[in-house]
């Protein structure tokens, strides 16, 4: 077995493929619409899905919103330099909702952006190139 994609539904496909494609740099796959179900799929990913897991975006017409629930947590992704990744995010409008930082109880460095359908995207610092800004870095050794 292999994780083939996560779905999720969303009101406005062209704000999701613009954000998962041109702020989080993903690429769209394939598309389709279904007009007697009255949906369409868009699946994106940073890699064929023929060797990668990707993003399953399911646009139903005619619904704008959802409730996302409490049960809900995010999707993670990994990212070399986070605080690169932040500021680019910010930079192509994005929202980071959670700046970089060590996540609680433990030395991983994460951050939290949020798609326009308000689902939560975790980013992981999975290199070591990524460093808190200068000001950042000091303001912590004075502290410590």
């Amino acid at each position: 077995m292999r994780f083939l994609h996560t779905m999720l539904r969303v009101g406005n496909l062209e704000q999701s493929l613009a954000f998962y494609c041109d702020i989080l740099g993903m690429k769209l796959l394939r598309q389709k619409d279904y007009p007697e179900g009255k949906f369409t799929l868009a699946f994106v990913g940073y890699g064929s899905e023929a060797d990668h897991t990707v993003l399953e975006l399911t646009h139903n017409w005619g619904v704008e919103t959802y409730e996302l629930g409490n049960a809900y947590g995010h999707i993670a992704l990994g990212v070399s330099d986070i605080y690169t990744a932040c500021k680019d995010i910010e930079a192509k409008g994005g929202s980071v909702t959670r700046p970089p930082g060590p996540m609680k109880h433990g030395s991983t460095v994460i951050a939290f952006v949020e798609d326009p359908n308000g689902y939560k995207v975790e980013l992981i610092q999975t290199g070591t190139q990524g460093q808190p800004p200068a000001s950042e870095h000091a303001a912590k050794a004075k502290t410590n």
